[in-house]
C-alpha cells in the first residue's frame, strides 16, 4: 500500500541501511593498496575491479533482502512487520497480553528476528500474534493512541 491509502508513516525501521554495499569495494581497495605496496611486481587492477563489483552486487542482494524481511512500518491504519500487513482495526489489545507458546510471528519465521523485541498483540478474533521491532517500546508508544481512538 502507498502513503495515500494508509496515511503518513508514524514509525519505521528500514531493516538495513545501504552502507554495507561499500564493504566489498573497500576490501578490494585495501587489497589493491597492499598489492601496490608489495615489491612483488605487477598489479592486477582488472581483477580488483571485478572483485569489488562482485562483492558489491552480492551485498546489494543481501541488503535488499534484509530491507524486505526486517522492515517495520506503522501508519494510522496499518502495521507492517516483515512484509506482512496487519490492519489496526484487527488489533484488540497490546497491554496485558501474554505470549503463549506457539504464537504466530508476524512476517514469518518461528521466532522474532535476532536483535528485536517481541510485542504480543491480541487480535479481534482473540488470537495472539507476535509483532517485533528493534525498539519495541517506541512502537508500542506510537501504536497505543491509535488503538484507543478506535
Amino acid at each position: 500500500m502507498n502513503e495515500a491509502e494508509t496515511g503518513p508513516v508514524l514509525y519505521a525501521e528500514p531493516g538495513s541501511t545501504w552502507w554495507p554495499v561499500l564493504w566489498g569495494p573497500g576490501f578490494a581497495l585495501i587489497g589493491l593498496i597492499v598489492e601496490l605496496a608489495t615489491p612483488a611486481g605487477g598489479v592486477n587492477l582488472p581483477v580488483w575491479i571485478l572483485l569489488a563489483g562482485v562483492l558489491a552486487a552480492a551485498t546489494v542482494l543481501w541488503v535488499y533482502a534484509r530491507r524486505r524481511a526486517l522492515a517495520v512500518q506503522l501508519t494510522p491504519s496499518v502495521l507492517s512487520v516483515g512484509g506482512e500487513e496487519l490492519e489496526l482495526t484487527r488489533i484488540a489489545a497490546i497491554t496485558d497480553v501474554g505470549a503463549p507458546m506457539g504464537a504466530r510471528v508476524l512476517g514469518g519465521g518461528f521466532t522474532p528476528p535476532k536483535g528485536t523485541g517481541e510485542i504480543p498483540l491480541r487480535l479481534s478474533d482473540d488470537k495472539v500474534v507476535l509483532a517485533w521491532a528493534k525498539d519495541p517500546a517506541t512502537l508500542i508508544d506510537e501504536l497505543r493512541p491509535l488503538l484507543s481512538e478506535s
